[in-house]
């Protein structure tokens, strides 16, 4: 994993801010409104998927396609909620050029649609505007997972109108390899450990479950 080390690692981050645009692997989990049980359940220590489990599945594999300076690393959809890494990995020149029409990077938010548009964003701060601080707000991790969870609601209602998700998902900067190896681990064992989970409820107030 030494092509990881050289491509992901980031330097220490002891500031005391941190842009969520900037190149790295994160850790993150997102969860259902009240924790319910849209995505299926653990059977036998393997996960089974509900419809609307296989869309959260398959618009987790679309990312790149919206967003293509993103690489996925392991991830795992549970009954209430999904893990996975996600690794932001923008070319240089696109991370530091002042020039806007350098910009070819072909995004959407809404992963209901295939339509694409060039983004002209800049990735330079812009000290004269303060929501510019921390880069284009349309190419950091709040972006990615905020288009995810509207492709997955549009079309998870479409099954059971009465979907949602939390409002906000958790996230952990991935810092070397250690941690990463470490994390791809847990994702990996999270269905045989379900039991032991902070987010497993013994009786769901309405599991949405089918074998497949």
């Amino acid at each position: 994993m030494d092509k990881y080390k050289n491509k992901y690692r980031i330097p220490s981050a002891r500031a005391a801010f941190w842009d969520y645009g900037w190149n790295a692997a994160y850790f993150v989990t997102i969860c259902t409104k009240n924790h319910e049980y849209f995505f299926g359940d653990v059977i036998n220590g393997r996960m089974k998927l509900s419809p609307i489990g296989h869309i959260a599945n398959s618009c987790w594999y679309e990312i790149p396609n919206h967003f293509p300076f993103v690489e996925l690393g392991a991830h795992v959809i549970m009954p209430n909620h999904v893990h996975g890494i996600v690794v932001i990995n923008k070319p240089v020149d696109d991370s530091n050029s002042n020039d806007d029409s350098n910009s070819d990077i072909v995004e959407t938010q809404d992963f209901a649609s295939l339509q694409s548009r060039q983004s002209g964003d800049s990735q330079q701060s812009n000290k004269n505007n303060p929501k510019k601080k921390f880069g284009p707000q349309s190419k950091n991790l709040a972006s990615i997972i905020r288009g995810y969870k509207i492709g997955v609601t549009k079309n998870a209602r479409k099954v059971d109108h009465s979907f949602a998700w939390q409002s906000r998902y958790h996230d952990h900067i991935i810092r070397d390899e250690d941690s990463y190896q470490s994390i791809v681990k847990y994702v990996v064992n999270n269905p045989r450990n379900w039991t032991e989970d902070k987010f497993f409820e013994a009786f769901p107030s309405s599991p949405k479950i089918t074998e497949i």
